[in-house]
């Protein structure tokens, strides 16, 4: 699978660029020149320089250690969603194709009262609720992304619930959890591992978002959408402020989306080609 998802340039491109995000996230802070909360009252807003590769903010902390640092928060908070999102999602798509019209009636039902839910509101309630930090956030970003996987989860369980060899292992007395595990999640998989990589993109999107609102991550600690944000704010002392985040947060979710597309188009290859 991967060796054919690599055969688009596309592809290399992206997971080149995820491997550099990876590598910040896991050790960014470590690579940090300096301490990104130290405030250094005597270098405000400076641009560029050796010292300070991306200059300093308004309250003279390193740009370059801040989005280091922040590397860590602003991917693992993504994964963190996605994570609740296949969870609440996966597990209920698969279960309503085989345990009967009730259960699949009350789980359709639910599907369409969270994509009704406006998106900003239910964050912002989730927050206020629990609390203004990461976890609680992601938890809410998680449960309004569930629909998606859901629905793709579902879609691809109900292509294969009445195949013939499904029926033959019912017959033979497999219970419904041997049949997923053994028949219908290796066809689950690649179009959950699709939507995945594409969620992925949109929930560092929406953590971007949320953070540059101030909402899950409190300053000082440092996020690529808090970066940006701070930039914004000092826009007329430091122009060039705002690329770094930026740059890093369009790249990382291209980076995504590109892969999701490789990998959705090799499975659309590998079903045209004759048996």
């Amino acid at each position: 699978m991967i060796r054919h998802v690599l055969r688009y340039p596309s592809a290399r491109a992206a997971c080149l660029i995820l491997g550099v995000v990876a590598v910040l996230a896991t050790a960014g802070p470590a690579l940090a020149p300096h301490d990104p909360l130290a405030q250094d009252t005597a270098a405000l807003l400076q641009g560029p320089s050796a010292v300070h590769w991306l200059g300093t903010d308004a309250l003279g902390r390193d740009v370059f250690s801040r989005l280091l640092a922040g590397s860590t928060v602003s991917v693992l908070a993504s994964l963190l969603s996605v994570a609740v999102g296949l969870l609440l999602g996966v597990v209920p798509g698969l279960l309503s194709v085989f345990l009967g019209k009730r259960f699949e009636w009350i789980n359709l039902r639910l599907i369409d009262a969270l994509m009704m839910l406006p998106f900003l509101v239910f964050a912002i309630a989730m927050t206020a609720m629990l609390g203004n930090g990461l976890v609680q956030a992601m938890f809410a970003v998680g449960i309004l992304i569930t629909p998606v996987f859901f629905r793709v989860s579902r879609a691809a369980a109900l292509s294969v619930a009445n195949a013939e060899y499904i029926e033959a292992a019912r017959l033979m007395g497999a219970s419904t959890a041997s049949v997923i595990r053994r028949h219908v999640l290796r066809k689950v998989v690649p179009a959950v591992a699709v939507s995945a990589a594409s969620m992925t993109g949109a929930c560092l999107s929406i953590v971007a978002s949320l953070t540059f609102l101030g909402i899950g991550v409190v300053p000082p600690d440092p996020t690529w959408g808090g970066l940006l944000a701070t930039d914004l704010a000092n826009l007329y002392d430091r122009p060039f402020g705002p690329i770094a985040p930026a740059l890093l947060i369009v790249a990382t979710v291209w980076a995504l989306n590109a892969l999701a597309d490789a990998m959705r188009d090799t499975g659309t290859d590998n079903k045209e080609k004759p048996a």
